[in-house]
């Protein structure tokens, strides 16, 4: 990766909705745009996700999506669905006065991409797409309900404790139910127990540091409750398998998909469900690597992908 930047402009964008998000750009201000999307969704962004991309080359755009990060209410789950986050895209772009940029998004970030380039496609001018996330119900069940606990058990051990052992054949609607709960000591346990778990599926191999960083109170708030809202409710498109079903929109958009082998939290088969419904998409395949942007062959991939988009249009 590129090495650590400031930003050259920060803001806030009042989106309407109660809502306003923290925005920044870094990098050439005549560069290629890019915009990056951050994952959960409720993560928000960090300092080191400039450093995808070179900073002589692009016009690096990042924002905390709605109830996360820096953007204000925080861990708010009114008017916070996917079509929202999409509009709130669309606005920034024109706030910008961008044309089309590249849009760059991971895990959750993939999915709101993919939304984004079908509802816009003419804004989009290419798509890297890594740990692909289609918001599919068999994608749900595998992570937080039956699957990937044949993995890490000892931890899905964790993952169970604060849910009463009548309430999990729906681990979602139990854990929905406590995330937003007006005691504040069942909320905070039961987002520290959802963070912890997917925090130790990030990675082949676990790094405490991205562990206390997705468990921290407030980050694990934010993270939990935002992710457990939009995946009870499907991450609110109108068919399961929404993304492939509207593909077409978006086939002769240049784009890089990026999946690690051995992904728990979002297993290949979505990225190759993808790939088969989009064989333009050029699809990279790392081998030794799960979920996380920072493990080593992903973030060279990434950065080879940035790179090669920055030659072609900068």
């Amino acid at each position: 990766m590129y090495p650590p930047i400031e930003p050259n402009k920060t803001g806030f964008l009042d989106v309407g909705d109660g809502h306003s998000l923290y925005w920044e750009e870094s990098g050439n201000s005549r560069g290629l745009p890019v915009v990056f999307l951050h994952g959960g969704p409720g993560s928000g962004t960090l300092p080191k996700h400039r450093s995808f991309f070179d900073p002589k080359r692009y016009r690096i755009v990042l924002f905390d999506q709605r109830g996360c990060g820096k953007s204000t209410p925080h861990a708010s789950l009114h008017c916070n669905t996917t079509w929202d986050l999409v509009s709130d895209i669309e606005k920034l772009r024109q706030f910008l006065g961008i044309k089309e940029w590249v849009v760059f998004g991971g895990s959750w970030g993939s999915t709101l991409s993919l939304a984004y380039a079908q509802s816009y496609p003419g804004r989009v001018k290419a798509l890297i797409l890594r740990g692909i996330f289609l918001g599919r119900k068999k994608e749900l069940r595998w992570f937080y309900q039956f699957g990937a606990h044949h993995i890490f058990t000892d931890a899905w051990e964790r993952y169970l404790e604060p849910i009463p052992q009548n309430e999990r054949e729906d681990l979602l609607n139990a854990y929905y139910r406590q995330l937003t709960s007006q005691d504040t000591k069942v909320r905070k346990k039961a987002a520290k127990a959802w963070s912890s778990w997917e925090s130790v599926n990030l990675r082949l191999i676990l790094d405490p540091e991205l562990f206390a960083q997705f468990t921290e109170d407030r980050h694990a708030d934010a993270l939990a409750r935002v992710e457990c809202h939009y995946f009870v409710n499907q991450c609110f498109f109108k068919t399961d398998n929404w993304l492939i079903e509207n593909v077409n929109l978006i086939r002769h958009i240049p784009a890089r998909l990026i999946h690690g082998r051995y992904d728990l939290i979002c297993p290949f088969e979505t990225a190759w469900d993808l790939h088969r419904a989009w064989p333009e998409a050029k699809l990279e395949i790392i081998p030794d690597a799960g979920h996380s942007a920072s493990e080593v062959g992903i973030a060279k991939a990434l950065r080879a992908a940035t790179d090669y988009f920055g030659n072609l249009w900068s």
